[in-house]
């Protein structure tokens, strides 16, 4: 916990936000009505992934057989401690890069303070955990904007490349594919039972480090062919960024609850009511594409995730091989589910 360096006070960056992490993320279905425009876009031949399919970032062809990745994302506190705070928020916004199949090649900082209620001390460790970060990821943290804020706010604008071929998107998953999951489910539950001091210290560890392991393997997913489709689970939950794949790529999902990775203390925290709002307003955006679950699952699928894993879609023939890879990489990896033509829901969930 960051300590306020004119009375020692414990700083508790939480305390002075509104929302956290990712779970402050607009709810989709009211993003749609923000991003929705009339007005005729412009054509750019070399844009490779714009807006329209809901990607994790910008891709621009240079022509070449290379590309440009462009993405940022940023957020309030999700934890006290302020270079924690900036190292999960700056592995978060790169993640984004990874989820294309990319190379990440640097950062800019975005930084709101609240200069009048926090010291600029404080915001100086924030930027000291984005370092550590980029340097982790090979990468300089080259430069940024800051102003003053109502609340705490951090993170990156990141440029990151690829090779065209090896380019990954959530709209090209194909019928047949095997879904996995690299990370497993339950922070936004862990971080508020945090919030609400009901958390188990080793399970909030837990929750931290997950979210501070960069998803690196998303650039060695880029030089595989079987992998066809590819994004990481943040705020909008698995179902919510699951639906995308299946809309973006006219199929539907049947998935297997108890094939999914979570934290496997999470039900004594959902009986606490340690359910982010974020989760409600989730469910209400997409729950009608889904099959009937309880209210266990609907807390756990549609948990906002901060620093989530990579949704991968792989081709059923090529199991072995990417599950063989994925061990060599330190990866324990099986799947939960697959994609369809058909279905009775987008998403069929099962027990």
């Amino acid at each position: 916990m960051t300590l306020d360096v004119q009375n020692t006070e414990p700083i508790r960056l939480t305390q002075y936000s509104h929302g956290a992490g990712c779970g402050c993320k607009i709810a989709p279905s009211v993003l749609e009505k923000m991003l929705h425009s009339d007005i005729p876009k412009p054509l750019f031949p070399n844009l490779l992934v714009g807006n329209e399919s809901k990607d994790d970032a910008a891709v621009f062809d240079l022509g070449d057989g290379t590309c440009i990745i462009s993405t940022t994302d940023f957020f309030m506190p999700i934890v006290d401690d302020a270079q924690t705070f900036g190292a999960i928020a700056s592995v978060n916004a790169i993640s984004d890069v990874y989820a294309m199949g990319g190379q990440p090649l640097m950062a800019i900082a975005i930084l709101g303070w609240p200069i009048s209620k926090i010291p600029a001390e404080v915001a100086r460790e924030v930027l000291e955990g984005s370092r550590k970060v980029c340097e982790q990821a090979g990468i300089p943290l080259a430069g940024g904007h800051s102003i003053d804020c109502p609340e705490p706010v951090f993170g990156l604008a990141v440029t990151g490349k690829l090779n065209k071929e090896n380019l990954k998107q959530n709209k090209t998953a194909q019928s047949g594919d095997l879904l996995y999951l690299t990370k497993p489910l339950g922070i936004g539950i862990v971080t508020t039972a945090q919030k609400k001091g009901i958390v188990q210290q080793k399970h909030y560890d837990l929750a931290v480090k997950t979210m501070l392991t960069l998803n690196v393997i998303g650039s060695r997913l880029g030089n595989l062919p079987y992998v066809h489709a590819l994004t990481d689970v943040t705020g909008f939950g698995l179902l919510g960024h699951l639906s995308e794949v299946c809309e973006g790529s006219g199929l539907y999902a049947q998935i297997s609850f108890e094939s999914i990775p979570r934290f496997p203390f999470l039900k004594d925290y959902i009986n606490q009511k340690s359910v982010p709002g974020g989760t409600t307003r989730n469910w209400d955006s997409y729950g009608h594409k889904v099959s009937r679950i309880g209210e266990f699952e609907r807390a756990v699928l549609s948990d906002p995730q901060t620093s989530g894993g990579l949704l991968i879609t792989v081709d059923p023939a090529f199991q072995k091989d990417f599950e063989a890879e994925m061990s060599r990489l330190g990866y324990t990896l099986r799947p939960f589910g697959s994609l369809r033509s058909a279905g009775k829901s987008l998403i069929e969930v099962h027990s």
